[in-house]
């Protein structure tokens, strides 16, 4: 390992909003947002209606805490939440990031690495462009017809259009606008970057799947309805 320059600036990432969508996630929410803000100061938890006590467990964590009166779906948290961070002063890159472990905050920095040397406006991470990491295969197969069946990820190239890591700069995150609700969301921010002028960057990421993940992650059910939600949107029911 080379130590950095002595000289050498060391972002202190306050220009940086963590989003992270809660659903239900009391049993592991404080300790990903205490881990997180080591690194990044500045996060948003939008709570969306949990039954569990997720709320109580975000307050202490120094964390600023937005909340669903009813659950409304993962899209509309993140919706919530990226408003909420644009209008905080000298907020200029976001992340998404998700509420149950799985994310890594070294990825994260990475992502940001490329967001701010201006190659691209929104970075994506991907779980299949490396394959050091053991994706479950029911995940996978979910994730890889998602994929193929997807014209617009297909336009952009992705490995992974499903990936809640993201990053984006202000005018990419100004810009986007999320209106799918549920889990559909992906697709549809997917779709708007495949119709944007925004550049686009997708770098491998490991995902951390724990028991708890794995009980709290997309099923095969999951990816299917995801489908359909997309196929009633474009038949405009």
């Amino acid at each position: 390992m080379h130590d950095a320059p002595a000289d050498a600036h060391v972002p202190d990432n306050k220009d940086v909003w963590l989003v992270i969508p809660v659903y239900n996630e009391a049993q592991v929410i404080a300790d990903v947002v205490e881990h997180a803000r080591q690194t990044f100061p500045n996060i948003v938890c939008v709570d969306d209606g949990s039954r569990d006590g997720s709320a109580a467990a975000i307050a202490p964590t120094g964390a600023h805490l937005v909340q669903h009166p009813i659950n409304m779906g993962q899209g509309a948290a993140l919706e919530t939440g990226l408003r909420y961070a644009l209008n905080r002063p000298g907020a200029e890159y976001f992340v998404t990031f998700d509420a149950d472990g799985q994310h890594r905050v070294e990825d994260a920095l990475r992502m940001l690495e490329v967001a701010r040397s201006g190659q691209a406006d929104v970075v994506l991470g991907s779980r299949f462009l490396e394959s050091r990491e053991t994706v479950p295969w029911l995940k996978r197969f979910v994730l890889k017809t998602v994929v193929a069946l997807s014209p617009t990820a297909r336009k952009l190239k992705l490995t992974d259009a499903h990936n809640g890591l993201r990053v984006l700069n202000r005018p990419a995150a100004e810009g986007l606008r999320i209106r799918m609700n549920g889990m559909a969301h992906a697709s549809e921010i997917v779709g708007k970057l495949a119709r944007s002028n925004w550049r686009v960057a997708e770098i491998p990421v490991t995902i951390l799947y724990t028991d708890y993940s794995r009980a709290k992650g997309q099923s095969l059910v999951n990816g299917v309805n995801i489908l359909f939600e997309l196929s009633l949107r474009h038949r405009g029911v």
